[in-house]
């Protein structure tokens, strides 16, 4: 009996996929995580930018429409962004609340007595302006609601023009032959036809020629006078010189009465040399004096001595006369 065998069926293997492809995938990871945190790190730079991370302070505007006005629109002060819209909403009386965040760092320019203003242009768009007048205020608190002044440019054109049009009609009224300058322009060609007359601008301004010739010989007496003034002006100089000379000159009165002057200064200098010559005559004539003075206190002590001296004689001598044999008439009794 035979045997059949069947062939062994011989399960292929799976492929193992090439080593490339394992890189090419690792590579697009990698790429896709680098985009990806690429965006991510944009998105942070630019919220960083439009300062998402700032501490900021809120401000609410009330304005009567938000026309023009978008989230994300800048505050501005004096050209400089200062806060950003963050929301716009519809107040229950009908009017725009526009929400403002404004920076922390920035705030200290916003004070109680600051005003804001939209603005909306012919051209450019619509911006939010604050202006602070007085820097010395308190600083807005935060969560302040101010009222928002609108300055539309689009509404006053139609005002301007109006106004435009009532000035060209003005000018139109002077410059015509029977306004203010026509008139004015016939009166100055009358003026200039008078002063290139015969009187020139005096008849213009005198009113006639005849004035303008009163005022000519008026002129011409009062430079004769002038003339009679300037020769008198020379006289008086004159008699000034003579009288100089004769005062101030060599021989004039001021040197005689300066050498009088001098003679008398020694005269008074002899005088006073004579007093105090008399002055110390006065002194020795006082020293004298007490002399004399202590001399006579001296005899009167001296006299006083003198008298007591001759009373103790005298009283001696009537002692003595008193007592015998020296006794006057002395009588001897016998016992």
């Amino acid at each position: 009996m035979a045997t059949i065998i069947e062939p062994m069926s011989v399960t292929p293997d799976k492929q193992q996929p090439p080593p490339e492809q394992d890189h090419l995938e690792f590579k697009a990871v990698m790429l896709l995580s680098f985009m990806l945190a690429l965006i991510v790190a944009a998105a942070l730079y630019v919220m960083y930018a439009r300062g998402m991370f700032e501490s900021t302070q809120k401000l609410v505007l009330v304005s009567e429409d938000s026309e023009g006005v978008v989230v994300g629109m800048n505050l501005t002060f004096s050209g400089f962004p200062i806060g950003r819209v963050r929301r716009i909403e519809l107040a229950e009386d009908g009017k725009a609340r526009i929400i403002v965040d404004v920076a922390s760092k920035d705030a200290h320019w916003l004070r109680q007595s600051s005003v804001f203003t939209v603005v909306r242009g012919l051209v450019g768009g619509t911006n939010i302006r604050a202006y602070t007048g007085i820097m010395t205020d308190k600083p807005l608190e935060d969560g302040a609601v101010r009222t928002v002044l609108q300055g539309d440019a689009g509404a006053e054109v139609p005002k301007l023009i109006a106004a435009a049009k009532d000035l060209v009609e003005s000018i139109n009224s002077l410059v015509s032959s029977r306004g203010a300058l026509g008139a004015s322009f016939g009166n100055l060609q009358t003026l200039t036809a008078k002063i290139n007359g015969p009187g020139g601008a005096l008849t213009v301004l005198l009113g006639g020629e005849a004035e303008a010739k009163k005022l000519i010989a008026t002129l011409d007496r009062a430079n004769a006078l002038l003339v009679t003034v300037n020769g008198l002006a020379a006289k008086v100089d004159g008699l000034a010189a003579k009288a100089d000379t004769q005062v101030f000159g060599d021989k004039g009165v001021l040197p005689e009465t300066r050498a009088t002057v001098v003679q008398l200064n020694a005269l008074l200098g002899d005088a006073r040399t004579s007093l105090k010559k008399v002055d110390a005559v006065l002194v020795e004539a006082q020293a004298v004096g007490a002399n004399v003075k202590e001399g006579t206190s001296d005899l009167s002590v001296l006299r006083g001595e003198v008298e007591s001296s001759l009373r103790k004689v005298d009283g001696l001598v009537n002692e003595i006369n008193r007592k015998w044999p020296f006794a006057r008439d002395a009588e001897v009794k016998l016992p």
